[in-house]
């Protein structure tokens, strides 16, 4: 089995070290990046959030001008709380041709092997600018890039091409569904729970709503619409939290939940959600008034990732293939920030290693296997921009 470099899974484990969850702080890692980078004279150029708790670095290898490429991946991971790890999830550890630790596969791994392939980029001298573009809470709704992206914009730096390295296995995927996601709340009427109908019970009522989230997935799911090129061929409807009540025998006055559409071009998420909203408030809100007047709903946007859709005549694929040497190309569920960088007029593609069914999960792992194909795609990557 090809095996990835001592020096890439050094700079991996260095990664993985660092906890990046996305309700915490990225400074110190990206801190250590900015440092590593200064040790071969590359700047960086910082973009923070409203706290200055965490930032995105973008730093280019090679010319400073022209159009260049993004080698693109974010720096923050989701929580391990309540997962039944058998290692630590802040240190990677090498098992049966694989390398376990929160991240290895999503996505850490891929910006670790651009960070050690730097000294062989600098020596072989770009003749292009390499861009190298890392983020924070792309996890909680790709919300760093956004940012980075603006400020390039007003800097004038203008990329032509860019490589989201998240896990597809090396395969290169050229399209991803858009994610749109809101947060409902629902206001009921407290009692005593021995005199259930004289209160508006907001735990039923938000279960309601959710069932028909439920109903919405299963027809799309039996229904269509239907688009076979991607590996869920059709738009999803999911509901991930719900929270509400304070005891058993009270009538919950509050209870909120948070629900997403991923969906295929065709599908528009803003339909999907007032189709929602009005089962919520043609449906229920009426019965709930009779109860008690001040009942209802809030709605809020959460977040959205657009989708991605590149054209297989692209340059950005074709550069794609040449890297992967293969013609394939494939379209996935999952959202990436390769939407935002085409939204910007960048053309971009997705691939990276490590598998996405181990994203998220207890004991995530990237195989070693995979590693060494990365390190193969950006050596390739090197044979064509490089002077040397």
């Amino acid at each position: 089995m090809p095996r990835p470099t001592d020096a890439s899974l050094e700079m991996i484990r260095r990664l993985i070290g660092y906890d990046t969850t996305s309700r915490d702080s990225n400074l110190e890692l990206i801190g250590w990046v900015k440092t590593y980078l200064a040790g071969f004279g590359i700047e960086s150029r910082l973009t923070y959030d409203d706290d200055r708790r965490k930032a995105n670095l973008f730093a280019t290898l090679g010319p400073a001008t022209g159009p260049g490429i993004v080698l693109s991946g974010h720096t923050d991971v989701v929580p391990v709380d309540g997962q039944p790890w058998t290692t630590d999830p802040f240190k990677a550890v090498e098992k049966d041709g694989k390398l376990f630790g929160r991240g290895t596969c999503d996505m850490k791994s891929f910006v670790a092997i651009v960070l050690a392939l730097v000294p062989e980029f600098i020596r072989r001298k770009p003749k292009v600018p390499i861009h190298l573009a890392f983020s924070y809470d792309e996890e909680v709704g790709c919300i760093g890039v956004t940012r980075l992206i603006a400020d390039l914009k007003q800097a004038g730096i203008r990329p032509k091409t860019c490589i989201v390295g998240e896990p597809t296995g090396m395969k290169l995927v050229i399209a991803h569904k858009g994610k749109k996601s809101w947060r409902c709340r629902v206001r009921g009427l407290e009692c005593h729970s021995s005199l259930a109908p004289l209160g508006v019970n907001a735990v039923e009522v938000a279960c309601e709503i959710v069932a028909y989230l439920k109903g919405m997935a299963r027809r799309f799911r039996d229904r269509g619409p239907y688009n076979r090129d991607f590996d869920i061929p059709h738009t999803t409807a999911h509901t991930g939290i719900i929270q509400g009540g304070t005891a058993l025998n009270i009538v919950p006055l509050d209870c909120h939940f948070d629900f997403e559409f991923r969906y295929i071009p065709g599908d528009n998420p803003e339909t999907l959600f007032a189709e929602v909203k009005s089962f919520a408030e043609v449906k229920l809100l009426p019965e709930m008034r009779t109860v008690h007047a001040e009942s209802g709903f809030t709605w809020e946007e959460l977040s959205e990732i657009p989708g991605l859709a590149m054209d297989e005549s692209a340059e950005a694929v074709q550069l794609g293939k040449a890297l992967t040497g293969a013609n394939a190309v494939a379209k996935v569920a999952f959202g990436t920030e390769a939407g935002r960088f085409q939204e910007a007029g960048i053309e971009t593609i997705v691939c990276g290693p490590g598998d996405i069914d181990m994203a998220h999960k207890p004991n995530e792992y990237v195989s070693l296997d995979h590693l060494a194909q990365c390190e193969t795609f950006l050596h390739r990557l090197m044979d064509r921009v490089c002077a040397q």
